[in-house]
């Protein structure tokens, strides 16, 4: 016990030493939350919309007021009849264009088909996509009022037989930072502790004490301990910063367990300490640590963990690969414990994988150092 304190000790002077270190490693997962949490929005409002109103009817101006009037889209051109509507999406002016035909509101008051057309910029699929839902919405409302109307009209029951009221669970309005932010946590919080162990034993490598603390009398348990215990410190700090910047700047609350999330936080730092350990013993200095850890650790953690893309829709050869993807798991239990509520017991699956990803880690970690030392 003498021996791990020891080590522990000699880590936090060693991080005391190098104050720009600890502020990057405390601050720099707060700033790239903010950065990453403002710029990574899959919410589409306020689409710019052209409107070229051909009828010029009682009935186009209430069309054209269901869409203006909504938060999906921002009326920016009116062009005349005539004027090239291709142009308009070409220049970027607008990213949709309503056309409304002649003898549209005539139509509709003799009961016939009032055909509407709708440009769409379809360079981002994505989004006009997401605008196109948004369209057909609207057009189905607008259909449901005017039926409305002709029932009111004729006398007769003015409801519609079928009625969709959802009700939407644990994220009620649909906001993209809810689901984005637990998966910048995972992120940063791997980024961050995989290249704090990596650098610390790479670090003693270029400055020649590793040799001394290979003579001493320190089993290998020890030695991982020791250096992993002070940045499993920081970690958890950056990780209160990182949770107070989302709950204030993104509104992002705590609905499960604190403990439960405390539990789970631990069992992924635990991994990714270890994980930059099996780095350390591999790479010979700093610049080959940091790219190493970078790579490993920041790619996975974007692309293979259901971050940002459905794991469900990858190629099969990918989605066995993440099976060997810490936060993959990590993610699932994150966002069941923020959004859902629930507790850690509801993802043992989730928790299982953690535990053997860090005692894989740890393993070969100890086992690359003791192959060192022999």
């Amino acid at each position: 016990m003498r021996r791990l304190v020891a080590v522990v000790l000699k880590e936090i002077r060693q991080v005391r030493r190098d104050p720009f270190s600890l502020i990057m490693l405390i601050g720099l997962p707060a700033f790239m939350l903010v950065l990453y949490g403002y710029a990574l929005n899959f919410d589409v409002r306020h689409v710019r919309l052209a409107v070229q109103d051909r009828d010029r009817s009682a009935a186009s101006r209430e069309l054209l007021a269901s869409f203006t009037h909504s938060t999906y889209f921002d009326l920016v051109a009116t062009p005349a009849p005539g004027e090239s509507l291709d142009a308009l999406l070409e220049r970027r002016v607008a990213r949709a264009v309503l056309v409304v035909p002649e003898d549209y509101g005539r139509d509709l008051a003799a009961g016939r088909a009032a055909p509407i057309q709708l440009l769409l910029d379809g360079a981002d699929s994505t989004t006009a996509q997401t605008v196109l839902g948004y369209a057909r919405a609207l057009v189905s409302e607008q259909n449901a009022s005017i039926v409305a109307s002709v029932l009111a009209g004729a006398g007769q029951a003015a409801s519609p037989p079928l009625a969709l009221e959802p009700r939407i669970l644990f994220n009620p309005e649909l906001e993209s930072t809810q689901f984005l932010v637990p998966g910048l946590i995972g992120f940063l919080l791997m980024l961050t502790a995989v290249l704090s162990t990596a650098l610390s034993v790479v670090r003693e490598k270029e400055r020649g004490t590793m040799e001394q603390l290979r003579v001493a009398p320190l089993r290998t348990w020890e030695l991982i301990l020791g250096k992993t215990i002070p940045y499993l410190g920081i970690s958890l700090l950056a990780t209160l910063i990182i949770l107070l910047a989302a709950r204030v700047l993104f509104g992002v609350e705590i609905r499960g367990p604190h403990l439960d999330l405390l539990l789970a936080v631990l069992l992924y730092l635990f991994g990714a300490l270890a994980f930059g350990l099996l780095i350390s013993t591999i790479a010979d200095t700093q610049i080959l640590a940091f790219q190493a850890g970078l790579i490993a650790s920041m790619l996975p953690a974007i692309l293979l963990s259901g971050f940002i893309f459905q794991i469900r829709v990858m190629p099969w050869p990918l989605q066995l690969f993440t099976y060997v993807v810490p936060a993959r798991y990590f993610l699932v239990i994150l966002r069941g414990i923020i959004l859902k509520g629930e507790g850690i017991a509801t993802y043992w699956p989730q928790v299982g994988g953690l535990v053997l990803f860090g005692l894989a880690m740890v393993t070969l970690a100890s086992l690359r150092l003791a192959r060192r030392e022999a």
